[in-house]
């Protein structure tokens, strides 16, 4: 997408004018597409939380192996990756390979198309881990370099392309975002004791990320009854955020108290509740006076539909959600094939079963049918361990049993 203002370059034409030539040019190796992919897949990594609702782009321009000129889409706002790399590379950007992770947009927005920026430049070839699956892309850009004679080779870091940009991805592929569930758990699973209290079972460590998953998330999603209990904020809190997420509520018939920090004057606007759709006309007018949002939606089993919100997020921008319920929401959104990945914090302490674990049944009812993950990151943070999982793919419904 281009939708931002930058500079306008006008450097060298490219390797097809007058007088140019290949042949003392060494040809890039597989081994150099995937090294300077993976740079700038962690050029474009520094722009998480940063850029919504752009998605996270990284770019590097090479020349007889060796980088001449790097750029990341570093905010909304600012200029696109592309850009930022050729105008670091200069002159040197002549009949140079540029690596980017996402196709450059060939359409007109707030500036002129990313692929006359590398005609201009004169690049020779163009290395793209992922075609752009927003419906203005979705090939243009590639299509538009071809015809202008450079060559374009796309898939390389495929793979790690589509999970750095994640909900981005799902939203334009799936119309709904990337849903991660954060828990916070003793060792034997238990989110909170027998009372229902949970403050604090981490430590500060554990907390401090917790906030800098926030400040990374487009919405932070919980259920009435985590609003009840703990009265949360919902903010990303001594994490130098460049934002704040929307603060997302289920509460199907708008029962919850006007008292909730969440409903005051400090964060009512920038907080949704969805509701049901025969929920109190006088409740939601209550809300909607005091700044909040509400959003009715169709209900499945008496609860606020996963996917209806799930659609509704996406269609808002909000490609990134961390859920932050208890049991009740998590396992809803679970059994609805809506999770797609599991922040697991948990402190060295036992509660046993008088506890209250945080994923409910799942109808699963053997081992082999169990929901499969893979451990992308793991990390000690003070005295408690924290996993990011990634849960394989799977269909809403296929061994999990049915939702409600």
């Amino acid at each position: 997408m281009c939708p931002h203002p930058g500079p306008t370059l006008i450097p060298p034409r490219g390797p097809h004018a007058t007088g140019f030539s290949l042949a003392n040019m060494a040809p890039p190796s597989d081994d150099d597409d995937s090294r300077f992919m993976r740079r700038a897949l962690r050029l474009a990594e520094r722009g998480r939380g940063r850029t919504h609702p752009n998605p996270m782009v990284g770019a590097v321009v090479a020349r007889a192996g060796r980088v001449v000129g790097e750029g990341w889409h570093r905010a909304i706002g600012l200029d696109h990756a592309e850009v930022e790399a050729l105008a670091r590379a200069g002159a040197r950007a002549r009949g140079a390979t540029m690596y980017v992770t996402l196709e450059p947009c060939a359409h007109t927005g707030r500036t002129p198309p990313c692929v006359e920026a590398l005609e201009r430049a004169g690049i020779a070839r163009c290395v793209v881990a992922l075609r752009d699956p927003h419906r203005i892309v979705n090939g243009r850009g590639i299509r538009s370099l071809r015809r202008a004679g450079i060559r374009v080779d796309v898939g390389v870091g495929a793979d790690e392309a589509r999970d750095l940009l994640g909900g981005y991805w799902l939203a334009h592929t799936r119309r709904r975002p990337r849903v991660t569930w954060k828990v916070a758990a003793t060792l034997d699973g238990r989110i909170a004791d027998r009372a229902g209290r949970s403050r604090w079972i981490t430590g500060p460590e554990a907390r401090a990320h917790g906030h800098r998953l926030r400040a990374t998330a487009d919405a932070v999603l919980i259920g009435s009854g985590t609003a009840r209990a703990d009265d949360p904020r919902l903010t990303a809190r001594a994490v130098g955020a460049a934002r704040q997420p929307l603060r997302v509520v289920c509460d199907s018939a708008l029962e919850l108290p006007l008292t909730l920090r969440l409903f005051g004057a400090a964060l009512a606007r920038g907080t949704v509740v969805a509701c049901g759709p025969s929920a109190p006309l006088r409740r939601r007018r209550a809300l909607e006076a005091r700044g909040v949002t509400v959003w009715p939606l169709p209900l499945r089993a008496g609860r606020v539909s996963p996917a209806a919100l799930a659609r509704r997020l996406a269609r808002e921008g909000r490609y990134e959600v961390l859920l932050e319920g208890g049991a009740t929401l998590g396992t809803a959104w679970l059994r609805a094939g809506l999770v797609d990945r599991v922040a697991l914090f948990t402190a060295p302490r036992l509660l046993g079963a008088d506890g209250l674990a945080w994923c409910g049944a799942l109808g699963v009812g053997s081992l082999r049918r169990a929901r499969a993950g893979r451990i992308v990151q793991q990390r000690r943070l003070g005295a408690d361990g924290f996993l990011l999982v990634d849960l394989a793919a799977r269909e809403p419904g296929v061994g999990m049993g049915s939702a409600g």
